[in-house]
């Protein structure tokens, strides 16, 4: 093993060796060997003082060594709250290669950064970008990234790294992440291989103390290494203040930390005024750049107390210690830190974050311009992707507002985002009784609306609170801003969810009464989501498009509210990706309440697709949120999936208990889209097992008294299961008469599922001469097998009408077809049905051996040859956007198709395997 040096031990700058590390160094360097051949992640972890930074260095002396290129960054107690502050320092000196990037690779960057103005980047274009500058970086030799202080890096970068450090496999970049124990980092919930650094034993702690005071007298040393505890910064910090007999008594129980602190303090208020000054500016702008305001020359003194070290190139300022930066805050008065963020501010270009930040930071009492300016930089951190930040630049805003509607203004609108987007559900009633009259204002009752709406309140009171706020604004508005944005998709959800015409009347009207100038995504989001049947189709070439653009889409909330447009007309497949990214960033702790809307539209999504299993496990792990987090309406939903998924598959006491559940509290609050899901799910049940008069009861709760309602969306997903019903209860004039609705409405043109859906129906109900020609056009539409079990059950049901003319050999295909689809699925009732109508064709209806000729779907077959390449679920789920226990239980149906029990066999499997499936 090649020796390794750290600066940490006795002068700063010395090559003393670091005492009882081994086994760590180790470590490091078998990392450091294997980034220059592949890459990968490591993080380091322990108590302030232990030697994680020293560590570091002697890591990077030897990649340093072996050619390795290095990079740095570092979170900052005093900056965590702004933006892809450590994102900057990783790509400040990287001008050259950033500049080599293709545009879209700079400009996602360069906006993130706030080089160049434009639409925020979304996480995963950023996160490729961000790994195409550092391949480039690494281009010639290996690269090795290394960011300290991992617990104070802003949001948004640690979310940013976090992803990056899952792909770092095979590229030739390291990064290697330090945090201290108990602060808590993304970066601890991502699952990267961790290195504890613990004290040091007694023994090397003595020869750490030894090597570094020879003549230290026996009893101080004691007392030295009693207060240390084995924190090796303490070890040799301490001896420095304990006068030549050790007079100082011992301080007992005072922390490690705290005791080095005090120990700096003395160091820093032993140095002259201007020198102090300077390091006070260095200490909060934490850019570790020289801007010249900082004089390097009053800095001297602090270097050769080895408080901070000055690069002889960059010049750039780097703390010994973050204990040092903290003790320089600390040690000054309030006068000076404010005065020393407004020299900062003034280095900052106007319209920053950093400006405002500082600016705020500087203000001793209200200052409405800082203010505005915070709100304006919340705005633009919401839509670079980072909603708790804004929501914390939004609250300090409030903290200056000189005035209180514009305090409370600025404090509901951050309450508003918190139920929104960050899963701070707040109960706002408090705010507007304090407030008094400020509780009829826009801001308040939106903030109170979503409240109640996520809370599952009622219904008619949401509204009557949002039409009452809106009759306060002028009429026609002359620009509509992000607050009347807000309020309007309010109103707009709450009258989808309410799902009754009259309330879908009352926001048209209002809408008209505030001008034409709306939105787009407001226009979209009324026509596909609260009206679909009736207004969907102008809007899907608008909608098409916006969706080819959903990866553009950094803002969290933009992207769930797009995933919600595309919900009933069926373009949900465009939307997946950019769901997953913000379920993921709901993991890491970001976006909460729009990963639990993301986890409800991947589960409906999941539902009407056939992947019912990986359904089931979004809603188990959104459940979960919504109860943590008391998202009562979104989690109604969630139970949906359950419930339609066991009545598919003939659970009747889980249907029974989830739908009772979800009338119990939905009915009294008049929250008819939840009483329509619960119907839905109880037709289902009955139509599974042959009460067809009771799954026609059901199944007009949701569509009567039209098919195909205006004001009630769900309908879309019910219209089969209508008709079949009345098919099969015998009432033939209504089934006739719902699948002449059908075809007035116009439904089928808008997506090929509601195409399927209308042309099956047709065929339930045609005359004997002419249902072949419906049924076969609705096989034949485009993409009839992304919608499983309504093409198994429009496949059963043709057959049952082929073997009653008797064309057995027909029926056959259509059953044999079908029943593999309900097997599949589980759809238990089904496939009893499918396997009683083949037998009546005279066909036995023992179920073959699975074996490596049986169809796999195509999501099956890709997951099965990523598994054969050796990737584990985990890798699989993040190339596909699936959660590894989605790719887990693919795995487990897909093992018996190809007649397989492990994944060792999987290769050979697939070789046997037709080149294309069916």
């Amino acid at each position: 093993m090649s020796p390794l040096y750290s600066p940490h031990v006795q002068g700063w700058g010395s090559n003393r060796r670091l005492v009882g590390r081994a086994r760590e160094l180790g470590t490091l360097q078998v990392f450091v060997d294997a980034v220059a051949t592949d890459g990968g992640s490591l993080l380091v972890v322990g108590e302030a003082g232990v030697g994680k930074t020293a560590l570091l260095d002697a890591t990077a002396a030897h990649a340093a060594e072996l050619d390795i290129r290095v990079l740095h960054a570092s979170g900052v107690e005093f900056e965590a709250e702004v933006s892809f502050a450590g994102l900057h320092q990783l790509v400040a000196p990287l001008a050259a290669e950033l500049a080599a990037l293709p545009p879209g690779s700079r400009r996602a960057i360069g906006v993130a950064v706030g080089l160049l103005e434009g639409a925020a980047p979304d996480r995963l274009a950023l996160t490729n970008a961000l790994l195409a500058l550092l391949a480039r970086a690494a281009d010639q030799t290996a690269l090795l990234v290394v960011v300290d202080d991992l617990q104070w890096l802003d949001r948004a970068s640690a979310t940013l790294f976090g992803s990056l450090a899952r792909r770092l496999g095979g590229t030739g970049i390291g990064l290697l992440g330090v945090v201290r124990t108990g602060e808590g980092s993304v970066f601890e919930g991502v699952g990267l291989p961790e290195l504890a650094i613990g004290p040091l034993d007694d023994d090397a702690a003595t020869v750490l103390l030894t090597e570094a005071f020879p003549e230290l007298p026996p009893r101080a040393a004691r007392q030295v290494l009693t207060e240390a505890q084995g924190n090796p910064l303490a070890l040799i910090e301490l001896p420095a203040h304990m006068g030549p007999s050790a007079a100082e008594p011992p301080l007992g129980r005072t922390p490690v930390g705290r005791r080095l602190q005090l120990t700096f303090a003395r160091r820093i208020d032993a140095l002259p005024v201007e020198c102090r000054d300077q390091l006070l500016l260095a200490a909060l702008d934490g850019t570790g750049e020289l801007f010249p305001s900082i004089s390097v020359a009053e800095l001297e003194p602090a270097e050769r107390a080895r408080l901070i070290r000055i690069h002889p190139v960059t010049r750039g300022i780097r703390f010994r210690h973050p204990l040092t930066r903290s003790a320089v805050v600390e040690l000054s008065t309030g006068e000076e830190r404010r005065e020393a963020h407004r020299r900062l501010a003034e280095q900052h270009p106007v319209g920053s974050e950093r400006h405002a930040w500082h600016l705020a930071e500087a203000a001793s009492g209200p200052d409405e311009q800082t203010a505005q300016l915070l709100e304006e930089s919340a705005l633009k951190t919401k839509g670079r992707g980072d909603p708790v930040g804004a929501i914390e630049l939004l609250l300090r805003a409030a903290e200056l507002s000189p005035g209180p509607d514009e305090h409370h203004r600025r404090v509901m609108f951050a309450t508003y985002l918190g139920a929104d987007v960050t899963g701070d559900l707040t109960d706002p009633q408090a705010l507007v009784t304090a407030h008094g009259t400020h509780g009829r204002t826009l801001v308040a009752a939106v903030a109170a609306a979503a409240y109640l709406v996520n809370s599952g309140g009622d219904i008619d009171t949401v509204h009557r609170l949002l039409l009452g706020a809106l009759r306060n604004v002028g009429r026609p508005v002359a620009a509509w801003d992000a607050l009347l944005g807000e309020i309007i998709y309010v109103l707009q959800s709450n009258c989808s969810f309410g799902s009754r015409a009259e309330l879908a009347a009352d926001y048209w009207a209002a809408l008209d009464r505030l001008g034409p100038e709306v939105p787009e995504i407001l226009v979209l989001l009324g026509n596909t989501y609260l009206e679909p049947a009736r207004r969907a189709g102008p809007s899907l070439p608008l909608l098409d498009e916006a969706i080819a653009g959903i990866d553009e889409q950094a803002d969290h909330a933009d992207a769930v509210r797009l995933g919600i447009a595309a919900m009933y007309v069926d373009r949900m497949a465009g939307c997946r990706a950019a769901l997953w990214r913000v379920v993921e960033h709901g993991r890491g702790g970001g976006a909460i309440a729009a990963a639990i809307k993301a986890f409800v539209l991947l589960g409906f999504d999941g539902v009407l697709s056939g992947d019912w299993d990986g359904a089931l496990q979004l809603a188990d792990e959104g459940l979960a949120l919504t109860t943590r987090h008391h998202y009562r309406l979104l989690g109604g939903f969630l139970q949906y999936d359950r419930a339609v998924v066991a009545a598919a598959r003939g659970d009747r006491e889980t249907v029974r208990r989830l739908t009772d559940d979800l009338v119990a509290w939905a009915a009294p609050n008049r929250i008819g889209f939840v009483l329509q899901l619960a119907a839905h799910a109880r037709a289902v049940d009955a139509l599974g097992n042959g009460e067809f008069e009771t799954a026609y009861r059901h199944a007009a709760e949701i569509c009567s008294p039209e098919t195909v309602p205006a004001h009630g969306p769900a309908a879309l997903w019910a219209l089969l299961d209508l008709v079949e019903a009345a098919v099969r209860a015998g009432l033939t004039a209504q089934a006739r008469a719902h699948v002449a609705d059908i075809r007035r409405s116009g439904v089928a043109d808008l997506s090929p599922r509601l195409a399927l859906v209308a042309a099956g129906a047709a065929g339930m109900t045609a005359p004997a001469t002419s249902f072949r020609e419906a049924f076969d056009t609705a096989l034949a539409t485009p993409g009839a097998s992304r919608w499983p079990f309504a093409q198994a059950r429009i496949r059963l049901a043709y057959a049952e009408r082929l073997r009653r003319v008797r064309s057995t050999t027909e029926a056959r295909h259509q059953l044999t077809n079908a029943l593999d689809t309900f097997e599949r699925l589980g759809a238990v009732p089904w496939a009893v049905r499918a396997r009683a109508e083949l037998r009546a064709c005279g066909v036995p209806t023992v179920r073959p051996a699975a074996g490596p000729t049986t169809a796999l779907t195509p999501q099956e077959r890709e997951i099965a040859e990523l598994a054969a390449a050796g990737l584990t679920n985990k890798q699989i789920g993040e190339r596909l956007y699936l959660s590894p226990r989605t790719v887990s239980s693919h795995l487990y149906n897909l093992f018996p198709k190809l007649g397989i029990g492990s994944r060792a066999a999987l290769r050979d499997a697939l070789e046997h395997l037709p080149s294309t499936n069916t």
